[in-house]
């Protein structure tokens, strides 16, 4: 099918399929997905056999940014509806262990004190990769739809928004880590480690990310093509940017921040204009539980200390205070807001 036009919203997600068939950034960001799902072999044409039932999918539209706030990518992607899937028929096991943020901090300390480079690799279209042991069925993706609309798709990898999609994957991950040399931490499952007589490799897998690193970069560049041969991955280089995290590599030292998600923190509490302070809470403040004291939006409040929370990754000298602030989420008041 062909398209033209201009993107004329493109710096907001369409609200629907009807509204994104419009726009030609999301056009082509939707053949796109749909030419991934096709090379992939996701699934095959069939007709939907008795007693069983077919899952709906959905189109989810996304602008992607970069730390400045400007528009890299215009995302498209196709999701099953798996809140209808019934645990027993359509899928069993679900968790899938990823990296936790403490532990890449482990791993970024550990490549400063050695003075190692730190990559980055992103695995494109993840849950495609993930092969299913359930049977499982979906209707035809709006927009795309063969022939009269009267058959369904089966499915042989899993789609994002399946239940068990994410453990699918890891298993699959987790089996080609395997089979080049990798051994996994007992105690962090999500961590892994290939090690000869000369030098290692350590990798951290959160998702479709993978954190590399180790004394020798041939190492990491012989790695690197080793999981470009098995999947279709982006080369990130250097990394620089891990799940809302600044991260510069200079020299023996590397450096974290998160200037941006603080400014829309700042920004989401109304707070742009406010005047810095060296101490972040009041010396020798002390909080109550008030009944009498005025009551405010729980829902934001516990939004706020949960980015505050986040944030304490690369801001530990705010530990104690987002801690002090945290103790109140159930029954907030104006005093412990004044406080955030």
């Amino acid at each position: 099918m062909e398209y033209s036009g201009v993107c004329l919203s493109a710096t907001e997600e369409p609200g629907s399929v009807e509204e994104a068939l419009k726009e030609d950034c999301w056009r082509r960001a939707m053949q796109t997905e749909m030419q991934s799902i096709e090379e992939n072999r996701t699934w095959e044409v069939s007709y939907l056999p008795t007693k069983h039932r077919a899952i709906g999918l959905k189109w989810v539209f996304k602008v992607k940014k970069n730390p400045e706030g400007k528009i890299v990518k215009h995302k498209a992607r196709l999701v099953a509806k798996g809140y209808a899937q019934q645990q027993g028929i359509d899928y069993d096991e679900v968790f899938a262990p990823v990296a936790r943020i403490e532990i890449v901090r482990v791993m970024l300390a550990l490549a400063a004190q050695g003075g190692w480079q730190v990559h980055h690799m992103d695995v494109k279209s993840t849950f495609l990769n993930g092969d299913l042991t359930e049977t499982v069925f979906v209707q035809q993706p709006p927009g795309f739809v063969v022939g009269k609309g009267d058959k369904v798709l089966k499915l042989r990898k899993a789609l994002y928004g399946l239940k068990q999609a994410p453990r699918a994957w890891n298993s699959k991950l987790d089996k080609e880590l395997m089979n080049l040399g990798f051994v996994k931490n007992k105690y962090e499952h999500a961590v892994y480690r290939r090690s000869n007589k000369k030098s290692f490799l350590l990798v951290g897998v959160y998702v479709d990310d993978l954190v590399i690193s180790g004394p020798h970069l041939s190492d990491i560049i012989q790695f690197k093509q080793e999981m470009q041969r098995k999947f279709n991955m982006s080369d990130l280089g250097l990394l620089s940017y891990y799940l809302g995290i600044e991260v510069k590599q200079k020299g023996d030292a590397i450096t974290l921040s998160q200037s941006s998600y603080a400014l829309k923190i700042l920004e989401s509490a109304g707070m742009m204009n406010c005047n810095p302070c060296a101490t972040p809470m009041e010396a020798r403040l002390k909080l109550t539980k008030s009944v009498e004291d005025e009551d405010v939006n729980h829902i934001a409040y516990r939004s706020i200390i949960g980015s505050l929370r986040y944030i304490v990754n690369t801001r530990p000298d705010l530990a104690f205070s987002v801690g002090a602030v945290s103790r109140y989420m159930e029954a907030p008041s104006k005093q412990h807001w004044d406080c955030c």
